[in-house]
């Protein structure tokens, strides 16, 4: 039972969590403003209130018990139900702290979201981004990313998904390429034509398999399971490519290919964990890429 000799002061609750988040006693003192000291005797003082031991003392560094896991979740959750208010009354910004994990397809993330980041860091400063922009699925469930952006629902899972924008995609080689190879005046044309795609084997989702889509008679000579290889093959003049028009439109070096007439169309969900969704810095992240999608929805499907 927790000690009754003195009442709880929920501030401790922050001297945890800066613990948790910045790894070392010292770290989470220059995050607070304080000594190192002060960050011991508060925790020393919370166990005692609590009867928990809540860290266990290691060369290393503090690291959670049981107990204190139970804690720091309870401190995200009340720290989350501040930030709420605080926004929702004064309508500031409020001081987030922690690490918050994108995962992300390797287009959308590297070419579109990463350099978009940068005004939220501004916003954020002591919020760690972590983007991991790679050609897989990220399991919410076994905590590989706080925020997961998908081509698809999943079938199954305590995950929480809602759409981000649809976007298109087409054909487009590089003028190089166009210049020595035979003229396209129709989708007849294209099997005379050398194409970039993907590795079918290491598809990590079906919705990747453009190819048979745009003609049953035409396969990739050069493939890769990254789509920035693949676009950076195009550019260089190797074929063509089905591109999204978000890395692809505007770009001096690619041409577009019969875009009156194939035209593929994909979907981009946002996907959060149903336990951590309402975390104050997993939803401030998760909010500022709707709002960032949102202002440039034209780039994603062109007219």
């Amino acid at each position: 039972m927790p000690d009754q000799a003195s009442e709880i002061d929920w501030d401790d609750f922050r001297f945890v969590l800066a613990i948790v988040r910045s790894g070392t006693v010292s770290a989470a003192a220059k995050q607070l403003g304080v000594d190192h000291t002060t960050v011991i005797r508060r925790v020393d003082r919370l166990e005692r209130q609590l009867s928990a031991k809540l860290f266990d003392r290691r060369k290393t560094g503090y690291q959670l018990t049981e107990s204190g896991h139970r804690v720091a979740t309870s401190a995200e959750a009340m720290e989350s139900t501040i930030v709420a208010n605080q926004d929702l009354i004064g309508g500031s910004k409020a001081h987030l702290t922690g690490t918050v994990r994108i995962g992300a397809p390797d287009g959308f993330g590297t070419h579109f979201l990463a350099p978009r980041l940068v005004k939220f860091a501004d916003l954020y400063p002591d919020l760690d981004i972590q983007l991991v922009a790679t050609a897989r699925l990220f399991s919410l469930s076994k905590r590989e990313a706080d925020i997961a952006i998908s081509l698809a629902l999943p079938k199954e899972g305590h995950i929480v998904g809602r759409k981000l924008v649809d976007y298109s995609l087409g054909l487009y080689a590089a003028p190089a390429y166009l210049a020595r190879a035979p003229e396209i005046k129709s989708r007849d044309d294209l099997p005379a034509h050398r194409f970039v795609g993907y590795i079918e084997e290491l598809l990590y989702t079906p919705e990747l398999d453009y190819l048979p889509q745009v003609s049953p008679k035409i396969a990739a000579r050069f493939r890769s399971g990254n789509l920035i290889a693949q676009y950076n093959a195009t550019l260089a003049g190797f074929g063509i490519a089905v591109l999204p028009r978000f890395m692809a439109a505007g770009q001096p070096g690619l041409q577009p290919i019969l875009p009156d007439s194939v035209s593929i169309l994909r979907n981009f969900w946002l996907l959060m964990h149903a336990d951590s969704k309402d975390l104050a810095r997993i939803r401030a992240v998760a909010e500022y890429i709707y709002a960032t999608v949102e202002r440039e929805r034209a780039l994603f499907n062109p007219p």
